[in-house]
């Protein structure tokens, strides 16, 4: 699986301007609707917050992964954004995240659901490249260093 195939560079999000988890999740969906896709925003919104419930996806490193199954999607795509201030997520190490990549997949979708997610997770287990992704100054520039990651990045 090749994150290009599902991320594109107008589903990046440099800037978030979020204080608070629901907020994030909500600004996170921004990219997505602004490029098109077609979903039902508010559910898809809810289905993130149910799966946070559930425990939350802020891993720890300053990085969040939250993700959810959506009835009407057809296809998996990926989101991300980014805050330099940080965001209280209730991540496992206590810490506020920078980094959130958005993963919504098709509600039958779960051999490449799992695989998204243990790439992205693997992706960002490396210090230097979540680095990069803090230190990017432009949309240009973070999309790149995804996509470079990415495609060294086997799993």
């Amino acid at each position: 699986m090749r994150l290009d195939q599902i991320f594109k560079i107008e589903f990046l999000n440099e800037n978030l301007l979020s204080n608070n988890k629901q907020e994030v999740l909500a600004e996170l969906m921004n990219p997505l609707i602004a490029s098109g896709l077609k979903i039902d925003r508010a559910r898809a919104i809810d289905i993130l917050q149910q799966r946070e419930k559930l425990g939350s996806t802020g891993i720890g490193d300053g990085v969040a992964i939250p993700h959810g199954k959506v009835s009407d999607l057809n296809e998996m795509v990926v989101a991300f954004g980014r805050s330099q201030q940080g965001i209280a997520f209730d991540a496992i190490d206590g810490k506020p995240v920078q980094l959130f990549f958005l993963l919504l997949a098709p509600e039958h979708s779960t051999g490449q659901h799992l695989k998204a997610l243990a790439k992205i997770s693997k992706m960002l287990k490396t210090p230097n490249f979540r680095k990069k992704l803090i230190d990017a100054k432009t949309k240009t520039d973070l999309y790149q260093a995804i996509v470079l990651q990415d495609e060294s990045c086997a799993v």
